[in-house]
């Protein structure tokens, strides 16, 4: 009895043991689980505030198109395409401005109803460039055998495009001035459609879909060759580069397709270069600005320029929320991966050493084709042409898309390692966020003072517009117009003297009257 009891009071000892034991290992294993899905938890949160801070001030740069009022080139082009129309417009600015048969013809349509369509602008070039960023986005992460984290990918594009139109030093002329995006930005949106159109083209593996979308290169590649000349020399260089990189022999591709298509671009900006280069408009603006022959003290210059602007470029401390941005991405990538089965390839799948030349050559690429743009400018409009920050967009671009990809890259290799221990990845996540963030915040001022000058100014153009055009409605011959400058461009009366005086003589045209003095 005594031998039962104790056999009894062993086992219940046992099941007790083995209870207590059971229920740590429960409740140890919940530990473990809940710190392992603190960075899934945790990053949609970090996203979700990065997207509301540069999605709101998005907003607030597309819907001030609603107060942009002429100034600058606007009085010209306003009037132009009121009485020449698109074609004439077109023709004029071949034969007597600058050759830029494509800019003209957008020119024409854009202020063919006065300016509705430069209102509208803001908002389109914002809308056009995000979703072709998003879906170039997705097509890399495809091609790279990587998931496809939506919320975070969304986020990385409206960074970028926070930075781009409200982070530098002419935020007025990159996105509501229209003849600079027309020029310089515009190129851009056309440069990323023009690329999906290649890839998706690639995909089908149908041969009349690759041969349309060769032609459209062509096309695509002559109209822009017509339109900016510093996006020319970075499109080209990329495209070139990436044309070598996808021939068969190297093994990064399995046909000639990528290869064909890059060359494509590439002779139809050559085809437009050359119809700008040999135009009567080119010419004569060649004359205007005499070429200096090019010299050791020359290249110096230009070098100096080049200097200065990435000196300007990297005192907006702003731009590495793109790497923030491009972090919290790679986060997402490498979350996403664990959390379903491992993917048969990945960027492994790629050769080492392509992987690493690809991580590299967009450095001296940018840096080569921001080069050739300050030698550009300098020839231009001189010695300070390195100033005109509207024509950096060529360059900006692939730089903020470089920045967020070197971040993506490092955000993915964060999370591969540190996946397992996750308090490490959630503190990463954390700080990629503080520093998206901050860069959003820094945006804020500049934006709040592009808002309320760009507000003002229009409120008193239309009290001002009102008088002028009743007074020419009335028969005067002379009115007076008060400057009203933003955004450091032109207005009437810029120069003392009036036969030198573009601008005035725009804004007369366009009022029908004989001259402007000043008020």
């Amino acid at each position: 009895m005594s031998r039962t009891t104790l056999s009894e009071h062993g086992d219940a000892r046992m099941r007790n043991t083995n209870g207590m034991t059971g229920t740590e290992e429960t409740d140890g294993a919940a530990g473990t689980d809940g710190r392992r899905g603190a960075p899934r938890r945790l990053l949609p949160w970090i996203t979700l505030a990065v997207a509301a801070g540069a999605g709101a001030l998005l907003s607030v740069g597309a819907f001030l198109g609603v107060y942009v009022r002429p100034t600058s080139d606007d009085w010209c082009a306003l009037w132009k395409a009121r009485d020449m129309g698109p074609l004439g417009i077109t023709s004029d600015f071949y034969r007597t401005q600058n050759g830029r048969v494509t800019n003209a013809f957008l020119t024409g349509l854009l202020y063919s109803d006065g300016m509705r369509g430069p209102k509208l602008l803001p908002a389109f070039l914002i809308v056009t460039l995000g979703v072709g960023l998003f879906l170039l986005a997705r097509e890399a992460l495809r091609a790279l055998r990587l998931p496809f984290p939506v919320a975070a990918t969304a986020t990385a594009v409206l960074m970028l495009e926070a930075l781009l139109f409200l982070g530098g030093t002419r935020s007025y002329q990159v996105l509501l001035w229209a003849p600079a995006t027309i020029s310089h930005t515009l190129p851009s949106v056309l440069g990323v459609w023009a690329a999906l159109s290649g890839v998706w083209a690639a995909r089908s593996h149908r041969p009349w879909a690759r041969s349309v979308a060769v032609g459209a290169a062509v096309l695509m590649g002559a109209a822009a060759g017509t339109l900016s000349e510093p996006f020319v020399a970075m499109s080209g260089l990329l495209a070139a580069t990436a044309g070598v990189l996808c021939l068969p022999r190297l093994r990064l591709c399995r046909d000639r397709f990528a290869s064909t298509w890059c060359a494509a671009w590439c002779v139809g900006l050559v085809i437009g270069s050359v119809v700008l280069f040999v135009s009567p408009g080119a010419r004569w603006r060649r004359a205007q600005q005499p070429k200096r022959p090019l010299s050791l003290s020359e290249i110096g210059a230009t070098f100096h320029d080049w200097a200065r602007i990435w000196e300007s470029i990297g005192g907006q401390w702003a731009y590495v929320g793109a790497l923030a941005a491009g972090v919290l991405l790679g986060l997402a990538t490498a979350l996403g991966a664990r959390r379903s089965a491992p993917a048969a390839g990945g960027p492994g799948a790629l050769p080492r050493g392509a992987l690493l030349t690809i991580a590299v050559l967009p450095v001296p690429l940018i840096a080569l084709g921001s080069l050739v743009t300050a030698y550009g400018l300098r020839g231009g409009y001189g010695a300070g042409g390195w100033t005109y920050a509207r024509a950096w967009t060529s360059f900006l671009v692939p730089f903020l898309i470089a920045l967020c990809g070197y971040g993506a890259w490092l955000g993915h290799r964060i999370g591969r390692r540190l996946g397992a221990r996750s308090a490490l990845a959630a503190v990463a996540a954390g700080i990629a966020g503080v520093v998206a963030v901050a860069g959003t915040a820094a945006l804020v001022n500049p934006t709040r003072t592009l808002t309320t000058r760009t507000v003002e100014r229009s409120l008193a153009w239309d009290r001002q517009d009102a008088r002028i055009r009743a007074e020419a409605a009335a028969g005067r011959a002379d009115v007076t117009y008060r400057p009203l400058f933003i955004g450091g461009l032109a207005e009437p009366f810029f120069t003392t003297v009036y036969q030198r005086d573009w601008v005035a003589q725009c804004a007369a045209r366009y009022y029908g009257v004989e001259r402007l003095r000043r008020s």
